[in-house]
């Protein structure tokens, strides 16, 4: 009796296992199938339809809260139109490398499409407690700019900026100017941010899109970084940014725009003299790259118009 009761506890026991074995593994497939893929390396839009939008700023929650409240003022603001690259600014202690992630995650939630992603560390936002500001470029279901948009490179003053530019990024280095650059330009999306937390030099530098210029379809890279402080390492990131643009259709003499992010000015002069693409470029000091043995970030617009 004894024998059997044993029998059927060593049974029970082993179907339970056997059970959980199985839970485990539908558990951990159903994980695997739900992980949101990466955002594409470029993403591109007709440039006569391209919309833009910059997020509200928030001091409520972590940077992961922070972003996926950004995220949605954006869907809300751009009216169904679609997202096609996002360039994120983060402030304070967060982990920038998220960023991505939690985009790919918000995105695939939504079933949209998902977006080019560039994302850079600057020393602050212009709200006390904020950690991400997103800049948006979407392609809006009608054309909005029939006779194109221009990607200007960055200028050292704010002054040299059209009054009717559609969106405005100032860099500074110190953000006393911030509220007066977002009201002077009423109608654009205007970010402003400041370069570093203890910036070495005064630093101004905004850049715009304006309307006019080219139309066709603008491409939007997502930062690359170059891992590592040597030429060789600027020469393999430059690199990298060809390879995806040539997966997407484009070559470097499409390339109208290059931004480059750098811990310091030595860096942004050997990025400067590593890059492969013609067109106009704009160099920025910022605090931080998503990568800790990483010198530079580099980002690039290209059009397709020709």
């Amino acid at each position: 009796m004894k024998i059997c009761r044993f029998l059927l506890f060593f049974l029970a026991l082993a179907i339970s296992l056997s059970a959980a074995k199985k839970k485990n593994v539908d558990d951990t497939k159903t994980q695997k199938l739900s992980e949101a893929p990466e955002p594409p390396a470029v993403a591109s839009g007709d440039a006569t339809r391209l919309v833009f939008h910059v997020s509200p700023l928030s001091a409520k929650g972590l940077l992961s809260q922070q972003a996926r409240d950004a995220l949605a003022a954006i869907f809300k603001a751009n009216g169904g139109a679609i997202v096609i690259h996002l360039r994120a600014f983060v402030a304070g202690s967060g982990d920038l490398r998220r960023i991505p992630q939690i985009v790919s995650d918000v995105f695939a939630r939504r079933h949209a499409p998902l977006p080019s992603v560039s994302v850079v560390q600057v020393g602050a936002l212009p709200l006390e407690g904020a950690q991400v500001l997103f800049e948006s470029v979407s392609e809006a279901r009608k054309p909005v700019n029939p006779s194109g948009v221009s990607f200007t490179a960055a200028q050292d003053s704010v002054d040299r900026i059209p009054a009717g530019a559609l969106a405005v990024t100032c860099f500074l280095s110190d953000l006393a100017k911030a509220s007066e650059i977002t009201a002077r330009f009423p109608h654009a999306a205007v970010a402003a941010v400041q370069t570093q937390r203890l910036p070495p030099r005064p630093v101004t530098e905004c850049q715009a899109v304006v309307p006019g210029g080219k139309t066709g379809r603008y491409a939007f890279s997502g930062t690359q970084a170059a891992f590592g402080f040597e030429s060789r390492d600027a020469n393999l990131a430059f690199e990298r940014i060809g390879r995806e643009l040539t997966a997407a259709g484009l070559t470097l003499p499409d390339v109208v725009l290059t931004n480059i992010y750098a811990l310091t000015k030595p860096i942004a002069d050997m990025a400067l003299k590593a890059r492969p693409a013609p067109g106009e470029y704009s160099t920025f000091p910022v605090e931080g790259i998503a990568a800790s043995d990483a010198s530079f970030a580099v980002d690039v617009i290209a059009n397709s118009s020709h």
